[in-house]
This record gives C-alpha cells, structure tokens and sequence, in this order.
C-alpha cells in the first residue's frame, strides 16, 4: 500500500516540541528568581504617584476649584497624599510604605497650595526623597514643574 502525503504538510517533532518546553521552563525558572527577592512596591511608584497627585492639585487650581492643594503624610505603614484636602470632594491616594521612608526638605505631613497659575504658592522649590531598596528624587519647582531628580 503506498502512503501520500498532503503537498506542504508540516509540523513539530515531538523532540522540537519537548525542547521548546524545556527552554521555557529554565527561562521561567530563570525569571522567578530574579524577581522572588523583590517587592511589590518600589521607592519609584511612590515617585509616580506622588506625581500625579501634584499634577492633579495644580489642574483644580487651574481650574479655579477649591482642591487646589495637597497633603502629603507618611505613617508608620503608609503613604497619603490627599488632593484637595478639607473639601468635599477630596481625592486620597494611599500606598503600603514596605521599608521605605520619605524625605522633604520640611516636616511632615506637609500642605502644598497651589496658586491659580499652577504654581506652588511658597514660590520655592520642594524635594522629595524615597530611599527603600533604591532612592528616587522627585522636584517640584518653584514654577509648578514636577520632574524626576534633584532640584536644581
């Protein structure tokens, strides 16, 4: 009896495919390790957050609406950050602070106002400092820019 094969027909081997387990299991194996020492939360999503609180403060001021400021706290488990604190319609971010510390050149908890322009109404540049397993600066100028690093 002869045997036909369909023109084009192919596939994997059963070694093609047991190899490319193999590989995906080491790489996984790899993976896992790398990451197994970390933890969830970094110095650099505090960074991010805080960012974004500001931002949001500064676009109700410029906005003319009375949440033009934010509140930043830090307690023994966790950050705060309150856009628009003392109002109804005040927005808290809260993040687990997991070893890691915030610094500002102030005490906290520290209250920025933010002017109708969207500057800081202090007129001078803050700092902030998260140092955990790594240290992210975070500038918020005298202007009302909010960049990564140092103030200059």
């Amino acid at each position: 009896m002869k045997q036909h094969c369909a023109p084009g027909a192919s596939g994997f081997t059963l070694v093609e495919l047991v190899m490319v387990i193999i590989l995906i299991g080491a790489l996984s194996a790899l993976g896992v390790g790398l990451f197994a020492s970390r933890s969830a939360f970094s110095p650099l999503l505090a960074t991010q957050q805080l960012a974004a609180a500001t931002l949001l403060a500064q676009q109700a001021a410029l906005a003319g609406n009375p949440g033009g400021s934010l509140r930043i706290e830090q307690s023994s488990d966790e950050f705060r950050f309150v856009v628009g604190a003392g109002t109804p319609a005040a927005h808290m971010f809260e993040l687990p602070r997991e070893g890691t510390s915030l610094t500002v050149g102030g005490s906290l908890p520290l209250i920025i106002n933010f002017a109708p322009d969207g500057a800081p109404q202090s007129g001078t540049d803050t700092e902030f400092v998260f140092i955990g397993q790594s240290s992210f600066s975070t500038c918020l100028s005298s202007l009302g820019a909010v960049y990564r690093g140092p103030c200059l």
